[in-house]
């Protein structure tokens, strides 16, 4: 019964600060529909096209969900318990995260769907636009190194235990069915003008299919080529399809790809709720996780990381992450319908991102021993969840598949869109404009990842780390940081408006503490594997990427600082209306 008091008092709390607090951030905010958005103003049918918010809701949603929300709060719930976890991914989305989102969109929109960089270089200096624009790319490079190889390691995964059937090759022929499927799909609508409604009621049920077939036509690398290392292999494909999703029409892949992903999570926000509730009064689920399982705060326990820092920048995706206002002022912005849009989209998408982090910590909170690897943590949670929910009708491991298949979905849809965003900020920060820098701007991005996922794997205390793992905590950081300076060019921007800065201003110094907190604690670390010898390659890389970004957002601090004394309001603009009067 607790488990069910859990779900019930988080989507409570959600939704009473959706129509509460989310109703003063718009009247702050002050959304006007009489504006016409870039989406109308500068549509194209490749990046700019409107999209009615039940459309771009679900697409925003996946694109800023993802694996994060299952990833970090089931590692966070993992190592800390479920209870400091819980804490922080609501009270961090309605305070923190959904401030964040909602108010990058609307900067965003009000300066031509010019990414949050932009605004820097109009409210700070072209020094600090520079900065930012570069902390950004070498963000999202992160993201893609990050999730790139996680959804590689779904593909050859063998199960959670020794005797179980290896779903993921399986997994790895129904993702790439359900790639096809939105492309189809996406040329229906566009070839065929089939409407939105009639597109899903037709392609949803093929997904399913898609599902049923893949364990009929597992893809297995390893055994077709006979690679040692079949996870490299799946790597670098992964890395050929963002550079062809990246330079695809918005209607060919991502805002189909992006609806049908928004609708898993949908499925898996039900699933959950359902298996809660049915497990919960039937007493077959019930709390096996304890509340908190660590009781170090600021130092480390063994293998086990502080609670402070670390449990701020492990969960991201689900309380607050930078990468949400990259999506926001990326490719959001560009498909906006009209300015009252945002607090759905983008406050209601953060909001509903937590209690799906609520949902994949609950699979943590039912497991006694939940497994190192969070996609198989969270695809034998779901699976009891969904054989909870039909009432045994679904098997638990054909649910344990279909849990997988929406884990990996749920990285394509960042994985594409990262790289896209990523081709956006290299364009901007060249200025590239033509389709050869297009090319170029995406070959660029990719490149260094590439790198990285064929370098030898790390190993610590004779263990062999995957890069995912071994990355998870800069990656952490370094989307955190994003998020904490994000949030300051808002601060910077509705400061020389001369607005009340409070609702963004503490935010932004709690990020900035808690991330510069964490990446000092990872040159403490490093220095103390130096210390000891044998440092792999990808602990040094890691550690050159933390003293930059040190260096890079100490610097724009000290520049927004310099530049907020004066609080002078730049030229008005009247293609970039300016939000009214609190």
């Amino acid at each position: 019964m607790f488990l069910i008091l859990f779900l019930a008092v988080s989507g409570v709390i959600l939704g009473l600060a959706y129509r509460w607090y989310g109703r003063i951030l718009a009247r702050y905010l002050g959304l006007d529909d009489r504006v016409a958005t870039p989406a109308h103003a500068k549509r194209d049918g490749l990046d700019f096209e409107p999209a009615s918010r039940n459309w771009l809701l679900p697409q925003h949603f996946s694109a800023i969900a993802a694996a994060g929300p299952i990833v970090g709060p089931i590692l966070a719930g993992t190592m800390f318990g479920w209870l400091p976890a819980w804490i922080w991914i609501i009270v961090g989305a309605i305070l923190v995260g959904g401030v964040h989102d909602l108010t990058t969109l609307v900067a965003s929109v009000r300066h031509d769907a010019k990414s949050i960089a932009e605004v820097v270089k109009r409210y700070m200096n072209r020094r600090s636009y520079l900065l930012f624009l570069s902390f950004i790319w070498v963000s999202l490079v992160y993201v893609i190194i990050a999730f790139t190889d996680v959804t590689a390691g779904t593909f050859v995964q063998k199960g959670s235990t020794a005797d179980a059937e290896a779903p993921g090759p399986a997994v790895a022929t129904s993702s790439i069915l359900y790639l096809g499927l939105a492309v189809v799909m996406g040329l229906c609508m566009r070839k065929f003008k089939l409407g939105e409604g009639k597109a899903q009621l037709i392609f949803l049920p093929l997904v399913v299919g898609a599902i049923i077939v893949g364990p009929m036509l597992p893809l297995d690398l390893g055994a077709l080529t006979g690679a040692a290392r079949p996870q490299v292999m799946w790597d670098h494909v992964l890395l050929v399809y963002c550079f062809f999703a990246a330079l695809s029409p918005m209607w060919l892949l991502m805002q189909p790809r992006g609806a049908l992903g928004g609708y898993f999570l949908y499925v898996i926000v039900i699933v959950g709720v359902l298996g809660v509730l049915v497990g919960g009064l039937s007493g077959n689920l019930s709390i096996a996780a304890p509340a908190v399982s660590s009781a170090n705060l600021f130092s480390y326990n063994g293998a086990t990381p502080p609670l402070l820092p670390v449990l701020f920048i492990t969960i991201a995706c689900g309380a607050c992450s930078g990468f949400h206002s990259i999506v926001a002022s990326g490719t959001t912005s560009k498909q906006l319908d009209k300015e009252s849009d945002a607090k759905p989209v983008a406050y209601g998408g953060m909001l509903l991102e937590s209690f799906l982090a609520c949902i994949s910590l609950a699979t943590v909170m039912i497991l006694a021993k939940p497994t190192g690897r969070p996609d198989i943590t969270y695809a034998d949670g779901i699976g009891i969840f969904m054989n909870q929910a039909t009432f045994g009708l679904i098997p638990v491991e054909m649910a344990r598949q279909f849990g997988l298949l929406c884990f990996a979905t749920f990285v394509f849809d960042t994985l594409d869109a990262c790289t896209r965003l990523a081709r956006y900020v290299l364009m901007e920060l060249t200025g590239w404009t033509s389709k050869a820098g297009m090319v170029a701007a995406t070959v660029i991005t990719l490149a260094g990842p590439a790198i990285v996922v064929s370098l030898p794997p790390a190993v610590v205390g004779g263990q062999e780390i995957p890069l995912w793992r071994a990355f998870w905590g800069l990656f952490g950081s370094s989307n955190q940081l994003l998020a904490a300076l994000a949030l300051l060019g808002v601060t910077v921007w509705l400061s020389r408006k001369g607005k009340s800065v409070w609702f963004t201003l503490g935010p932004t110094i709690f990020m900035l503490g808690m991330t510069l907190w964490s990446l000092a604690l990872a040159v403490k670390v490093h220095l103390g594997r130096l210390k000891a010898g044998g440092v792999a390659a990808v602990h040094h890389l890691e550690f050159m990427v933390v003293v930059l970004l040190i260096v890079m957002s100490a610097w724009i601090v000290v520049e927004a600082i310099l530049l907020t004394r004066g609080r002078q309001a730049p030229p008005a603009d009247p293609l970039m209306p300016e939000p009214k009067a609190a």
